[in-house]
């Protein structure tokens, strides 16, 4: 399964953005594919936050709009929100050791224990943070 972080999908969602078209191609070609992907929760909560933020965007998304891609993305059959579960502290725990994180570094070790749990085997995202967390394959693909 593949996993999309954050800023693949605010890409996606905003047009003005350099890397809306690359964003855009990616998840429409999951959501039309036949493969599983899916959207760690966390990534939906801070998709929400970051295209609604009036100081971020001029004019920002509202949150009908915000509301209305989140669905549109879930619609896809073969599309999956990815929670945490009972492994999640004993993963997250572990990824905090290795990695040695503090402060803010664990809102993406968060994400990354999702995607562990869930068997996601590449999170797209163009945030290289997540190279220190070696056991997720990560790929940006919004680079050639």
């Amino acid at each position: 399964m593949i996993a999309l972080d954050t800023n693949v999908l605010v890409y996606a969602h905003r047009a003005e953005s350099v890397f809306h078209e690359r964003a855009f191609e990616c998840v429409k070609g999951l959501a039309e594919g036949s493969r599983p992907w899916g959207i760690p929760v966390s990534c939906l909560h801070e998709f929400l936050s970051i295209v609604t933020h009036p100081k971020i965007f001029r004019p920002a998304s509202s949150y009908e709009q915000a509301l209305d891609q989140v669905d549109a993305w879930l619609a896809s059959p073969v599309a999956h929100i990815l929670h945490s579960n009972a492994q999640h502290w004993r993963i997250l725990s572990d990824l905090t050791r290795k990695a040695k994180l503090q402060g803010g570094q664990f809102h993406d070790a968060r994400i990354a224990a999702i995607c562990l749990e869930n068997g996601v085997s590449v999170l797209y995202s163009a945030d290289r943070d997540f190279g220190r967390f070696k056991a997720l394959k990560t790929a940006n693909p919004l680079l050639d």
